[in-house]
């Protein structure tokens, strides 16, 4: 009897756990639904006819498969291709100079003592904290105004060219490395720019992969810097330019998402070719040891 009501009760915990684990499949299906579902209906559309408005598209699905709405966004102005190369150089400047400097202040921060160290790490902690929009006046009224720099690749990096965030990610992760090592390197007569390039860096290509994915990620998709610095077409990226498909009375609303799918195909392929760093960019610099 007793071996039957153990078994009997072993049986109910499966099912209840079975239930359990059904609920939160179907809630997390659900989820997942309303979170592709924006990005499956850009692609859709895209490759669905040219039309001009949203309302013109009554169902998910394409009623024809085309790639006119491509077409039309390649046509639709002469800097279609130079808006994507914009992107592509704001983006690789912007990693490049994060990857060097940033990586550079960390270490500082990090392993070299200075005077006033921890006031200016404190400070840009701080930094980090003023939102985004509070920075854009004094920015605009520096590359602008006082610069000149309308219409240039430097008024669109240099901005963020080396970001608080990005050091403070790289002073955690260099505070976790050995110091005896740099110090029996300093013994063999190695000087601090020395040890940085021959054994920080080689230690260090986890955070900065994260680092160069995420800032990439965050310059490709920007849209309001560009927009403020740039009033000529053939300075625009690919996010200001996806704007001039919209006019006072209507939306050229496939060529728009055709040309919204295109800018996403790097964000796809740097996530499904480095996916294990974006998920190592989640704890990095979280814990130690």
């Amino acid at each position: 009897m007793a071996t039957t009501g153990l078994y009997s009760q072993h049986l109910n915990n499966r099912k209840v756990l079975y239930l359990r684990n059904t609920i939160i499949t179907l809630i997390l299906v659900v989820f997942a639904a309303a979170t592709l579902f924006p990005i499956v209906y850009m692609i859709l559309s895209g490759f669905g006819p040219n039309v001009s408005t949203a309302g013109n598209m009554r169902t998910i699905f394409p009623s024809r498969w085309t790639l006119e709405s491509f077409r039309a966004f390649f046509d639709f102005s002469p800097h279609s291709l130079r808006w994507i190369w914009n992107s592509f150089v704001v983006a690789a400047g912007t990693v490049i100079g994060n990857v060097i400097f940033a990586s550079m202040a960390g270490y500082a921060f990090a392993k070299i003592r200075f005077k006033g160290s921890s006031l200016l790490f404190a400070l840009i902690l701080v930094a980090m904290m003023i939102p985004y929009q509070v920075t854009q006046i004094p920015l605009y009224i520096l590359m602008v105004q006082k610069f000149h720099m309308t219409n240039t690749y430097a008024a669109m990096i240099l901005p963020s060219l080396c970001t608080a965030y990005n050091i403070f990610l790289c002073k955690q992760f260099f505070t976790g490395l050995p110091t005896p090592l740099i110090e029996s390197a300093k013994i063999e007569g190695c000087s601090q720019f020395q040890i940085f390039i021959r054994i920080i860096l080689p230690l260090s290509k986890t955070v900065l992969a994260v680092m160069a994915i995420n800032t990439f990620m965050s310059s490709w998709n920007n849209f309001f810097w560009p927009f403020l610095v740039t009033n000529s077409p053939a300075m625009y990226t690919i996010q200001v330019g996806l704007k001039q498909f919209k006019f006072a009375n209507e939306t050229l609303f496939a060529p728009m998402m055709a040309g919204a799918t295109i800018s996403a195909l790097p964000m796809f392929i740097m996530f499904f070719a480095l996916q294990k760093y974006f998920m190592e960019g989640v704890t990095i610099g979280a814990v130690k040891g």
